[in-house]
């Protein structure tokens, strides 16, 4: 490829770099020369790379449904809450509206069972 020339006593040759270099330049190297086992190493780790990334996506997205799920249910549990207290007030509303009639109603007054023994 490279003729060896000539100068004085020695013969030169270009060095490795230049052949290198020049090469790189003019004729970069093809990947489907590196070694087969190095091409199928690299497909392997670039395949378990793709596996790895797909997880970590599917990971990702579990977690970001689960916080959606979670806030989703925090909110329910506090509309509930508030549900909750409004029926209590509304429950002793009526429990004293109920006292006050019964104890204004005469079918609802004590009766002193000793009074009308004697």
């Amino acid at each position: 490829m490279y003729a060896a020339r000539r100068t004085g006593t020695r013969e030169e040759r270009p060095t490795a770099w230049a052949l290198d270099h020049s090469s790189r330049i003019l004729h970069p190297r093809p990947k489907s020369l590196l070694p087969k086992m190095m091409n199928a190493d690299m497909d392997a780790v670039d395949a378990e790379n793709q596996v790895e990334l797909e997880e970590k996506t599917r990971l990702i997205n579990q977690v970001l449904e689960l916080q959606h799920t979670l806030e989703d249910l925090s909110a329910r549990v506090d509309a509930v809450k508030e549900e909750n207290l409004k029926l209590k007030s509304e429950n002793q509303v009526l429990g004293q509206y109920i006292e006050n009639l019964m104890s204004a109603s005469s079918v609802f007054q004590t009766t002193d069972t000793k009074s009308k023994r004697k």
